[in-house]
């Protein structure tokens, strides 16, 4: 047999959380196949399978926490010309135990990723399958809900009895649907009514994950380490909005890929950065070190939460690389497949929550970094320009900076800068 371990996955992490077992015990797996997803600090990582063989046994469970170095599970390698559907495949239990089938194996959520933890506890609870339940949950998810319905709608109705007396401590009863009813001294007025109270005040407690403990503690570091302030300003999208209709189909036929407006604004914070260099430094002790590029992180809204990839050297990137690399950073995101070294690093950061619906918004600034960027919804409003009120698709924009390093009056500019780029795109090949 051998041991399936937590690898070492980088310096600074000495902790993983179990994300998913993609396969379930006594499954015949090839090598190379993922056994596993693990969820880091900054990303997701996967385990394969060292060679054919059989997942014996799985010790630790969806969402909980192991150490580098600890066992997750046991595998048993296949013997010279073994095959999922051979004759040798029974030979590779021990000798001295029994072979057991399949389905004696515990349960688990990651059976089927439609099936939701919660329901799969209540699936076991009652001893059902998930075929068994109708699923109403997005994407045909089963929810605890349903099983809970389920089980309301198929169970007899119990018969009348009479009132027994209390006991002095009464202990914990359960109802039909699986779930703790509280004590009572009384016998409940109706089955019903209980089934609602406890299935509309229900509670579920989750680990939190590796992912989201490490936004926490990053946060609370940038509250209590910067002296963070907000400005403000608005920009006029319409210029940059006419020339991406203009040259939109061309790029697209081009490149491969759309013309966002996310380009944009990483090629003008980057004209920004160069101009106000104390933007995109950081204080490392008693010093400021100066960075002559631009890495600059784009927020994306992951599967397991907001994570900033790292656009490298954007100075060097052209419209197309940078709308290709954001794209393929969302893909993996989506799919838990950043690595760590995506994550790692970043002068810069830039957050669009306007695609979220946010009109205004006060970005926190990621440590150690000094500065980020807030895009927010693209909004037709009423402006003066020109002696005459017109109706114009404006932007609010939010810098978050450090102001240990940054006095207001950079930070103002800095914004201003951006705002005239955008206003007046052709700054950006004419580098004026």
């Amino acid at each position: 047999m051998v041991d399936i371990v937590v690898p070492s996955v980088g310096e600074s992490i000495s902790e993983v959380q179990i994300s998913k077992w993609l396969k379930k015990e006594g499954d015949w797996v090839a090598a190379g196949t993922d056994l596993v997803d693990l969820e880091t600090e900054k990303a997701s990582v996967q385990i394969s399978a060292p060679e054919d063989g059989i997942l014996l046994k799985i010790l630790k469970n969806n969402e909980e926490f192991a150490s580098v170095g600890d066992i997750l599970a046991t595998f048993q390698p296949a013997a010279k010309g073994a095959s999922p559907s051979g004759s040798a495949a029974p030979a590779l239990q021990p000798a001295s135990a029994p072979q057991q089938p399949v389905s004696s194996a515990p349960a688990s959520p990651a059976a089927d990723p439609r099936v939701m933890p919660a329901a799969q506890r209540a699936l076991d609870d009652h001893h059902l399958q998930a075929t068994q339940v109708p699923a109403t949950g997005p994407g045909g998810r089963l929810l605890k809900e349903d099983v809970v319905r389920y089980v309301s709608q198929t169970s007899p109705a119990a018969p009348a009895a009479p009132a027994p007396v209390a006991p002095a401590a009464p202990a914990p009863t359960k109802t039909v649907t699986g779930t703790l009813a509280p004590p009572v001294s009384a016998p409940t007025a109706s089955t019903g009514m209980v089934q609602q109270g406890s299935s509309n005040r229900s509670e579920e407690v989750k680990p939190m994950s590796m992912i989201r403990r490490t936004i926490a503690s990053r946060l609370v570091q940038a509250q209590h380490t910067a002296a963070l302030l907000t400005t403000f300003n608005e920009v006029d999208m319409q210029p940059v909005m006419t020339l991406r209709n203009k040259y939109r189909d061309a790029f697209a036929e081009k490149h491969g890929v759309k013309l966002g407006f996310m380009s944009f604004f990483a090629k003008a914070a980057c004209e920004a950065l160069k101009r106000y260099p104390s933007v995109n430094a950081e204080i490392r002790g008693n010093n400021i070190v100066y960075r002559n590029y631009c890495d600059i992180g784009i927020a994306i809204g992951g599967g397991k939460g907001l994570v900033v990839p790292v656009l490298r050297n954007v100075e060097k990137m052209g419209f197309a690389e940078i709308e290709r690399t954001i794209g393929e950073f969302a893909s993996r995101a989506m799919a838990n497949k950043l690595m760590p070294e995506d994550l790692e690093g970043g002068t810069f950061t830039i957050s669009n929550g306007g695609i979220y619906g946010s009109l205004l918004s006060t970005p926190i600034v990621n440590p150690p970094q000094s500065g980020i960027l807030g895009l927010h919804s693209i909004q037709e409003r009423p402006i003066a320009l020109n002696g005459e009120v017109v109706i114009r698709p404006m932007m609010y924009l939010a810098l978050t900076y450090d102001h240990r390093i940054i006095d207001g009056r950079e930070a103002v500019t800095f914004l201003k800068t951006i705002k005239e780029v955008i206003e007046d795109p052709s700054r950006l090949f004419l580098e004026i």
